[in-house]
């Protein structure tokens, strides 16, 4: 990017340089940029039910006690003593277990679904178009034009659970069992003298229903996943010039020791970025990173590995507040050395880390 610089010049073209634009009252040997406000989000937690509230039905058997009763086996009777009585049997049938209900718990059934959710609302930004092609201005401002472009809202889709159908309970009808005893009557008198006989018990135990077959309802409570999503507060927009050293607005080396093949900042990486870079961006202005890589390896891998390098820069400096609009990043692989160290040439170490550097620069925001 070439250099914003006004020197004394300005003096000689002030009528050019009010019809593009360009800062108002200058000073000699600053260089300038253009910077926007930056669009301003909020964070907002959003509790997404991923699996729903439900009643378990829990059972409970019956309840039985014992119980003994003293039953007549044998009535009381007479007894003739010259023709003695006719006896008959007679079979009498008691519950020794009384009916009941045994109960079958149906589970709920569930369906496993999808829900999306809107994490970041749709928003637009300025962006600055490429210089038309037969422009004869050699300002960069010039032959450009802004375009207000949107930028969609982005969603996240997560699994659900449905609740179908509820628990239930069926009763089951659990029939008694019957027992019988015999008893012994008189079937015929007799006809003389009469004898009068004792009547006869018999002890019997038997199951009795103290308190039938019951349930319990208890709630299972819904489950709840927390998400983050950006709401965009106030837009961002286009402010006035602002100065910079012109040294910044060359690329400047951040003396990163990126360990081979590697993506991934170290501690002294973040403390590099912080004590040079982080201080230019609180000031407001936009950078441009570029990550460079040495020719060993495929040209492929060399791109893609220069790529994260630079986007590893640019989400540490978002993790530590810089609004991601006055960052650019784009990586070069080994695109652009800057010495002899090519396909075939024989190099020392010190000579490849020349190439594998990362740089950044002062630019407009667009």
């Amino acid at each position: 990017m070439k250099k914003y610089l006004i020197n004394t010049c300005f003096l000689l073209l002030s009528a050019l340089v009010f019809s593009q634009d360009l800062p108002e009252n200058p000073e000699e040997g600053k260089c300038y940029v253009r910077c926007k406000t930056p669009d301003i989000y909020k964070n907002e937690t959003v509790n997404v039910a991923v699996a729903p509230e439900y009643k378990k039905i829990v059972s409970h058997p019956a309840s039985y006690k014992t119980v003994t009763e003293r039953v007549l086996i044998r009535e009381a009777g007479q007894q003739i003593t010259i023709v003695p009585a006719v006896w008959g049997n007679e079979e009498v049938t008691y519950y020794e277990k009384e009916d009941g209900t045994r109960l079958e718990i149906k589970d709920a059934i569930f369906n496993h679904g999808f829900e999306t959710v809107e994490t970041k609302a749709a928003s637009a930004s300025w962006q600055m178009s490429e210089k038309m092609p037969g422009c004869e201005s050699d300002n960069p401002d010039d032959c450009r034009y802004w375009c207000y472009k949107p930028s969609p809202a982005e969603f996240k889709t997560m699994p659900v659970e449905k609740l179908i159908s509820d628990a239930q309970v069926v009763k089951v009808t659990v029939p008694g069992i019957k027992r019988t005893y015999n008893k012994r009557v008189m079937v015929k008198k007799p006809k003389t003298l009469i004898v009068e006989t004792s009547a006869e018990y018999k002890t019997i135990t038997k199951s009795v229903l103290v308190k039938d077959a019951w349930t319990e309802e208890v709630v299972v409570p819904a489950v709840y996943r927390s998400i983050t999503k950006q709401i965009l507060v106030q837009k961002g927009g286009l402010t006035s010039w602002k100065s910079v050293d012109c040294t910044l607005v060359d690329n400047t080396p951040l003396p990163i020791n990126w360990d081979y093949s590697s993506a991934t900042l170290n501690d002294g990486a973040k403390r590099i970025i912080d004590a040079r870079l982080l201080p230019i961006l609180n000031t407001g202005v936009a950078v441009f990173i570029e990550s460079h890589t040495d020719m060993r390896g495929s040209s492929s891998d060399n791109q893609d590995l220069s790529e994260r390098r630079a986007k590893a820069v640019t989400d540490y400096l978002i993790s530590k507040g810089i609004n991601r609009t006055q960052l650019y990043a784009k990586g070069y692989g080994e695109s652009r050395l800057l010495n002899k160290c090519s396909d075939n040439v024989t190099c020392s170490e010190a000579e490849h880390s020349v190439n594998r550097r990362t740089t950044f620069r002062v630019v407009n925001q667009k």
